[in-house]
């Protein structure tokens, strides 16, 4: 009745009928959209959407980062529970976050852990979840509500599929505008890490090693990844490497093939007597796991006296960047620093701490490096067992 009313007003005053008016007619109430998900599932979601929960590993952080916290109806336990930075987005968002209804329990495992009661209370219009396929598709049984699934784990440094998945949730919510300015963002960072290194032979390059590293939970030094990021997005010789193609090539192979997300590699452990092998010129370590490798020195420390890392002082903190996901702000902070220590003379240029600044106000909004050297994610030397 509202637009027969319209248009015999309109015919009256001899005005064409507007684009934004012919806009509001083809999205009118109740009419939706198909969207293709990173499982390749057809999700039928609401073509203007106003509400959302955003759950599982990158859901918040996604949603952080398209700056779309106050489209939330709810939040995860993880994030309301307490500050933790941790997850890059909760210093600068948890006062949000902890004043909303739970929908979840949060985490990183990619199964289904949200709350089916609370979301069809709360009635979001689309569920973005960090879920792997079977996990979609029931959490949309149980709850009837529209669930796309944004699962990333990331591969190298930054890759494809982080594009991908921010993509299709900045298309969800209508945020196209914020997503294609935060990859126009990583995209000049990748340009510029690389580009600082590009021409340098690796016979002039230090080879390095992480270990200690974060991956469902705390691990000790032989703990490690192979494509770590922050090495790859400088070009760094990363001595585990050397296991790259028994790591992934499977998980690579079945996601190129089938077209669908690649969940990332995995963590793991590493035989020691390889580090020794490989006894590579630098060392990184997550601060947040020295206690392990501290009492790991104390019960042998004629293994870590061997490696010419550790001799030399040439240890580093490496803050963890993944806690149910990975902390893009993270990655491209830790891609900087290992610059800085890789290869000095071409990062000579680069304050860290204002780099860092930028990056965190770009992604984030606000500066956070404090609270993170709160939480014990700080970057400098570190010596293991005093040995200098």
């Amino acid at each position: 009745m509202r637009k027969s009313i319209a248009l015999l007003l309109v015919a009256a005053i001899f005005i064409p009928l507007s684009a934004s008016a012919v806009q509001e007619e083809e999205m009118s109430p109740g009419s939706s959209r198909i969207i293709t998900d990173v499982w390749n599932r057809e999700v039928a979601v609401p073509s203007e959407v106003i509400s959302i929960a955003a759950i599982g590993p990158m859901g918040p952080r996604m949603a952080a980062y398209l700056d779309a916290v106050d489209m939330l109806v709810g939040a995860e336990d993880s994030d309301i529970r307490a500050e933790s930075a941790r997850y890059d987005y909760s210093p600068v968002y948890h006062d949000a976050l902890s004043a909303l209804p739970s929908v979840g329990t949060g985490g990183g495992s990619g199964e289904n852990n949200a709350y089916p009661e609370e979301l069809i209370m709360l009635q979001p219009d689309v569920i973005l979840a960090g879920f792997d396929a079977a996990a979609c598709d029931e959490l949309q049984r149980q709850t009837g509500i529209p669930v796309v699934s944004i699962r990333y784990r990331t591969q190298g440094f930054i890759d494809e599929g982080f594009y991908r998945s921010l993509r299709i949730f900045a298309s969800v919510i209508g945020a196209e505008d914020r997503c294609e300015e935060i990859l126009s963002y990583i995209d000049s960072c990748k340009a510029d890490l690389s580009e600082r290194t590009c021409d340098i032979p690796d016979s002039a390059k230090k080879r390095a090693y992480t270990g200690a590293v974060t991956f469902n939970g705390r691990h000790g030094f032989t703990f490690t990844y192979v494509g770590f990021p922050a090495f790859d997005a400088i070009g760094a010789i990363n001595v585990a490497d050397a296991l790259l193609e028994e790591q992934t090539a499977e998980a690579v192979e079945r996601a190129a093939s089938s077209g669908t997300a690649y969940i990332g590699n995995n963590g793991f452990e590493v035989d020691p007597e390889a580090i020794i092998r490989w006894d590579p010129d630098v060392i990184f370590l997550d601060p947040g796991n020295m206690d392990i490798v501290e009492a790991e020195y104390d019960a042998n420390p004629p293994y870590f006296h061997s490696l010419r890392a550790v001799r030399t002082g040439e240890v580093y903190t490496m803050p963890s960047t993944n806690s149910a996901g990975p902390n893009i702000t993270y990655l491209l902070m830790n891609a900087y620093y290992a610059g800085t220590v890789l290869f000095p003379g071409r990062f000579s240029d680069i304050d860290f701490r204002e780099k860092s600044e930028e990056i965190m106000r770009v992604m984030l909004g606000e500066d956070f490096l404090s609270a993170m050297e709160e939480d014990g994610l700080y970057y400098g030397r570190i010596l293991i067992g005093g040995e200098s």
